[in-house]
């Protein structure tokens, strides 16, 4: 798929799809990190999903010939491939990759599904190690991706791993609650040596560790 389309960077914070805007092109994301939010009209903002490299971005309104009904922002600088949207869907009909995209679809509406019951049945610190897991996995995706194209072997997940780009208030919003409890959920995960934290940066210490605090469920 990169061969269809031409390569573009974009800075750390820098808008990658804006909402509203019309569907003309999507991004394949090669590297880096990205949030998906939705705007309010009252300026209020709703966390939707993180997504890294090998992640598809604005393929629906592409497909549907709508306006962007989300905004892609990059959490640290990104890559991806640019396919204008009629060379994208005639690349997806001719080699019969449509029923794979309803496929990636349908994980993206059981993926949202999952995290509003995770909102309403899990407790704070459970919510925050879940999403530190999800942002560990996909910064692991990256750093593998990496590796390959340097030197063609998978890369190792051993050692710390270093989470960047996401402040206190994006956490917040990620787990649904507000930037004081998030706060608070931190330091117990750091007092449990689970992690350490830096302006801007979460350094995962334990993962064994978080993964039981992802387990709690009451």
């Amino acid at each position: 798929m990169r061969g269809q389309g031409r390569s573009r960077s974009f800075p750390e914070r820098s808008v990658l799809l804006r909402q509203g805007a019309p569907g003309t092109h999507l991004l394949a994301l090669t590297t880096g990190l990205a949030k998906v939010v939705f705007r309010e009209p009252t300026g209020a903002v709703t966390w939707l999903a993180f997504r890294g490299p090998g992640d598809l971005l604005g393929e629906v309104s592409v497909f549907n010939g709508t306006e962007r009904t989300a905004e892609v922002v990059a959490l640290t600088p990104c890559t991806a491939v640019v396919l204008e949207a009629e060379r994208f869907v005639r690349f997806v009909q001719e080699r019969g990759l449509v029923v794979d995209l309803m496929r990636q679809a349908l994980d993206r509406l059981r993926e949202s599904d999952a995290h509003r019951t995770e909102l309403r049945t899990l407790p704070l610190v459970a919510r925050l190690a879940r999403t530190l897991l999800r942002l560990a996995e996909l910064t692991a995706t990256e750093a593998a991706s990496t590796d390959r194209d340097s030197s063609g072997d998978r890369g190792s997940s051993r050692g710390p791993v270093r989470l960047t780009g996401l402040n206190q208030e994006e956490i917040a919003q990620a787990i649904g609650v507000t930037r004081n409890a998030a706060i608070t959920g931190l330091r117990r995960l750091r007092a449990d040596g689970a992690l350490e934290t830096a302006r801007r940066m979460i350094v995962i210490r334990d993962m064994d560790a978080l993964r039981y605090w992802a387990s709690v469920e009451g």
